[in-house]
């Protein structure tokens, strides 16, 4: 038996983090955590403590996507406060921070699952055995998968400000 009070002070902040970030909702971050420490209290061993809690969790929202429709009521919440931004007309810096961050996560959700995952992962601090293991892949398919993924990222990221760029551009004409 592992010793789950340790578990969680060593990982619960990291575990949260990642969630919130895959998420985009700190509560229901805290709710999957929550579960996943509930559930390495009935498992019996636990061989690379990390990568197991950050693949359950991640099992967990998968799951949990599949049936529930809280993703859905997230996205609406964001989208009503963004158009409430858009006509409440704030402060330039305030506005460019918003969008920088709504092009960000929405070029985060334009990846594929694995590599999303891998680089919220990574920014976790996990190392490349352990998003190995808490994804499926190989070790020595982690590097690529994180190359490929910061380049889309990045590619993805251009052609929303691009978009925004050209839309203010046709705007001002």
């Amino acid at each position: 038996m592992h010793d789950v009070e340790q578990l969680f002070r060593d990982y619960h902040a990291p575990l949260v983090r990642y969630l919130t970030r895959r998420l985009g909702d700190r509560d229901w971050a805290e709710e999957v955590a929550q579960e996943t420490f509930l559930r390495a209290l009935r498992q019996e061993t636990i061989v690379n403590e990390r990568s197991w809690l950050f693949a359950v969790a991640t099992n967990l929202v998968r799951d949990d996507a599949r049936r529930d429709a809280r993703r859905r009521r997230h996205l609406e919440l964001l989208f009503h406060e963004e158009r409430e931004r858009e006509m409440a007309e704030p402060e330039p810096t305030t506005l460019e921070r918003a969008q920088e961050a709504a092009f960000a996560r929405k070029a985060l959700d334009a990846l594929v699952e694995k590599d999303r995952l891998a680089l919220l992962m990574r920014e976790e601090g996990l190392d490349y055995t352990e998003i190995a293991e808490a994804l499926g892949l190989s070790v020595g398919s982690i590097g690529t998968t994180l190359a490929r993924a910061r380049r889309r990222l990045a590619e993805a990221y251009e052609t929303l400000t691009a978009e925004r760029d050209r839309r203010e551009g046709h705007a001002a004409s």
